[in-house]
């Protein structure tokens, strides 16, 4: 068993992460501005760059198992700095390129990997490994929140780069960004080999198929799949639909994105604080059925642009609150030591739905003129995942101590 004094300390790792998941998350989130300028530049239709988004996402969720299996492996310090060098590729590809195929098939696999690598999959396990068990879910709140500020911090950075030098420019500056903020942070998760991490010991195909056996985790991969789809949706397509609605000022989205970071700050803290004194299932079986009661308000009411802010800081105490709950009952479950591989298989199921949030909300724009139906599929899939919830039992697997 490595030495504890041999692995980088809590807080060491909460902040070089959280600078890490600022980025990563911050840059994704604002991806959805260059939908316009780019489609325009190169004469799309609102379908293509939505494609390319929710390619995006499926590949983040078609790498993440692997590379949160190469961070329990290798070390999340390797991973990331592979992440930070894909993610750095992504960008400047999506700024050259203007073959419809190509853009969609090497900015999903660049920006997936990238995310895959430094995004909460991949994070995840050393923050796990890092904490004792009694603080686990408060620590992955805190990871969460650094996500939630990077998407507050980044909104209005990342509009005001396109004001100011051009969504082409825009791409290549926050390319260096990514660069050099990531890989100097990346050398403070370094952590020596899992050796052991409490309990019998398990290869990966036994902490594999030891999950997939489990119901609950099957209810967890349910659940995931109607967040990523709520949150991709309404981060790619707000924007747009704010446009068509007659709200025409470009900084009422904005500020919505922006908000939406900010209020989740708080949500994703105490998401985290609150799962380590109330059953996490009954927290995650809230929060999706309270996002359908935002969700048909926002729909139902007057809109403005304080109906906008309203609906942005309710969603956003929600955003990414399902996260650190989502991972705690993953590591109460079944332990730390695959921990990155096991978030990163439920974050697949997520990254599924991200997927036909951000891909079928273009396609039905398209094909109806309108996002009236997929606002109707999110708020049946909040209701659903709170039911979906309910069952997971949070208790610990119990494991036959395996023979040397």
């Amino acid at each position: 068993m490595t030495s504890p004094s041999s692995r980088p300390s809590l807080k060491t790792v909460l902040i070089a992460s959280g600078v890490v998941l600022t980025l990563a998350m911050g840059v994704r989130h604002g991806l959805g501005f260059w939908m316009q300028p780019i489609s325009q530049a190169n004469g799309w239709t609102r379908e293509t760059y939505s494609l390319a988004l929710a390619m995006q996402n499926l590949m983040w969720g078609v790498f993440g198992p692997f590379a949160g299996m190469a961070a329990d492996r290798f070390g999340t310090m390797r991973v990331v700095i592979v992440g930070a060098i894909s993610y750095m590729a992504g960008l400047v590809w999506m700024a050259l390129v203007t073959q419809p195929a190509l853009f969609i098939a090497g900015s999903g696999i660049f920006i997936g990997l990238a995310l895959a690598c430094t995004a909460f999959g991949a994070i995840s396990g050393i923050i796990g490994r890092s904490a004792p068990p009694e603080q686990r879910s408060w620590a992955f709140g805190i990871s969460s929140a650094a996500g939630s500020f990077g998407q507050f911090l980044m909104m209005p950075v990342e509009q005001q780069l396109i004001s100011a030098v051009g969504w082409q420019n825009a791409f290549y500056v926050l390319a260096a960004l990514v660069l050099l903020a990531m890989i100097p942070m990346a050398f403070y998760l370094r952590e020596p080999p899992v050796s052991h991490a409490g309990g019998p010991q398990q290869s990966v195909g036994a902490a594999f198929s030891e999950a997939i056996a489990s119901r609950s985790f099957w209810l967890l991969l349910a659940g995931y799949f109607v967040c990523g789809f709520q949150l991709v949706f309404i981060g790619v397509h707000l924007p747009a639909y704010l446009k068509d609605q007659g709200l025409m000022n470009p900084n009422i989205a904005v500020t919505a994105l922006a908000l939406i970071g900010l209020f989740n700050i708080v949500g994703s803290y105490y998401a985290g604080k609150l799962g380590g004194k109330i059953a996490k299932r009954y927290l995650l079986s809230a929060i999706y059925v309270t996002r359908a009661v935002v969700i048909t308000v926002f729909l139902l009411a007057p809109l403005s642009a304080w109906s906008v802010y309203l609906f942005a800081a309710g969603m956003g105490v929600l955003w990414l609150s399902t996260v650190p709950l989502t991972n705690g009952i993953i590591a109460g479950i079944f332990g730390v030591k695959h921990l990155s591989m096991l978030a990163g298989m439920v974050f697949f199921s997520h990254q599924v739905g991200s997927f036909l949030g951000a891909w079928l909300g273009g396609y039905l724009y398209e094909h109806q003129g309108s996002y009236h139906i997929v606002w109707m599929i999110t708020i049946g899939l909040g209701l659903l995942a709170a039911l979906i919830n309910l069952p997971i039992d949070e208790r610990a697997v119990k494991r036959v101590a395996v023979a040397a």
